[in-house]
């Protein structure tokens, strides 16, 4: 403020030097045209109001200190002129101001942005010789602060060097004459300054200035990410083949149990009456029926706990609304208000959720017009949610949620694993019978007031409905 100020009065001074000047030389010489100069400094500081007044003023005062004698009809063009001169110089001068100022205010801000950004941020030659990094660069390599600018970023993200652009040009030109910039993204190991290792995402981008191409780069950490993903992903691979094991031993259990219905009956037999052969047999049985239950109940873990649905279907829709816009899959949702919560586990609900709606994206991938559609309804203490596709359907259910199906995607094993990490929980898919297309009904039991721990869900197949009867 204070050098707007002097500026201000520095201008002033020389208006009033000016029109002393104007006053007090007897020349035939108009010294108006020398007010411009101080315009210039009263643009850079004045608003635009006062700049006109300004110009009104020196005008005045020009026309006051002629040496000429005032002729309306050449006097008042004259002055409008000056007058004009005058203000569109310091508008002009105030306009540049203006934008300069704006441009160094976008500058500070843009590199206050840069320099406190939590992701390493760089610029480089199409060499690769780094031009300018923020703080967060030099903490991610492990560098010495102001020590990157100059060297090449191979040391460090090897990768980058790989660019093809950086070779051929970042830009390209195009038929019209415009050009174009190469924008990517990738996941890549980096190296710090110390040797250590780490995984990166990294976003680039190549642009065009005077002294050739560029490449600006955004460079993130993600190696603690990596790590709980890889470790989520373990946890979930083991959870589903303990749900998997579980159900696998219940049929086992059916199995033995079956066995030893007909081994009981074969006994009464006189002629294999204290046959050591059918003991041995039935002491078999025994074994793998134990075995098969002990291992049932070590695959009971889950961590069922009180959900909301409308929750659920929100996350699914994140995932899925912006893959079935792409695939040209219609998605219709209908998810009533006020649904009570249920019980369940919101991760392997999830699951289950994705591997129909990707069921049904197989179905429909020979259609004209595909749609899916997700209802959820309330029956009694139960939430139903339903997903229905218009695909050509299935053409036998008999054997739908056994494993292992011949013909079936991938392990055959989806519905059948579904089932069971609902069961897991207390939960249960079925199939529902439709004139056209193919619909799955996922039943949640609601969360009543009084329970204070989970339900006992005893078995995780023990409601299984594929019982094997015995001969």
């Amino acid at each position: 403020m204070r050098s707007d100020v002097k500026l201000a009065m520095a201008a002033g001074l020389i208006i009033v030097v000016i029109a002393l000047v104007d006053w007090r030389v007897e020349l035939d010489v108009a010294f108006g045209f020398l007010y411009v100069f101080p315009l210039i400094l009263l643009g850079r500081v004045l608003p635009r109001w006062q700049i006109a007044l300004v110009a009104a003023l020196c005008t005045a005062l020009a026309d006051l200190f002629d040496p000429y004698p005032f002729v309306a009809s050449v006097s008042v063009p004259h002055d409008i002129l000056v007058f004009t001169s005058l203000a569109g110089t310091g508008l002009f001068a105030h306009a540049v101001t203006r934008s300069q100022r704006l441009a160094r205010d976008a500058e500070e801000q843009f590199a206050f942005l840069v320099q406190t950004n939590p992701a390493a941020i760089l610029t480089m030659t199409d060499e690769g010789q780094i031009l300018l990094s923020n703080a967060a660069a030099h903490r991610l390599f492990r560098a010495p602060e102001g020590t990157l600018p100059g060297r090449n970023i191979v040391r460090y993200v090897p990768m980058l060097a790989r660019v093809p652009s950086r070779r051929t040009g970042a830009v390209s030109a195009t038929r019209d004459g415009a050009t174009t910039t190469v924008k990517s993204a990738m996941q890549c190991r980096g190296e710090r300054e110390t040797g250590e290792g780490f995984w990166a995402d990294v976003f680039f981008a190549t642009y065009q200035t005077a002294a050739g191409p560029r490449m600006a780069a955004v460079i993130i950490d993600i190696s603690e990410a990596v790590r709980e993903r890889e470790l989520t992903g373990l946890d979930q691979l083991l959870a589903g083949s303990r749900i998997l094991v579980g159900a696998m031993f219940h049929e086992v259990r059916n199995v033995c149990s079956a066995m030893a219905i007909n081994l009981e009956t074969l006994t009464r037999s006189p002629q294999l009456a204290g046959n050591k052969n059918a003991e041995a047999l039935g002491a078999l049985i025994g074994t793998l029926s134990q075995l098969a239950a002990t291992e049932a109940k070590s695959a009971k873990e889950s961590d069922a706990a009180a959900v909301d649905v409308a929750d659920v279907i929100n996350d699914l829709r994140l995932v899925l609304d912006s893959y079935a816009e792409e695939a040209g899959i219609a998605m219709r949702w209908d998810v009533p208000v006020g649904l009570q919560p249920v019980w369940a586990d919101r991760h392997r609900l999830l699951q289950v959720l994705l591997n129909l709606v990707r069921n049904s994206e197989r179905a429909l991938a020979d259609r004209d017009v595909k749609r899916i559609d997700v209802d959820v309804s309330m029956v009694d203490d139960r939430v139903l949610l339903r997903v229905t596709d218009n695909g050509p359907g299935l053409a036998s259910v008999d054997h739908l949620f056994e494993p292992f199906q011949h013909g079936a995607e991938s392990t055959g094993l989806g519905l059948y694993l579904s089932r069971a990490l609902l069961r897991s929980f207390g939960g249960d898919l079925r199939y529902a019978p439709t004139a056209s297309g193919c619909s799955f009904v996922i039943e949640l039991a609601v969360v009543a007031a009084q329970w204070e721990d989970a339900p006992n869900a005893s078995d995780i197949m023990e409601h299984d409905t594929h019982p094997i009867a015995a001969g």
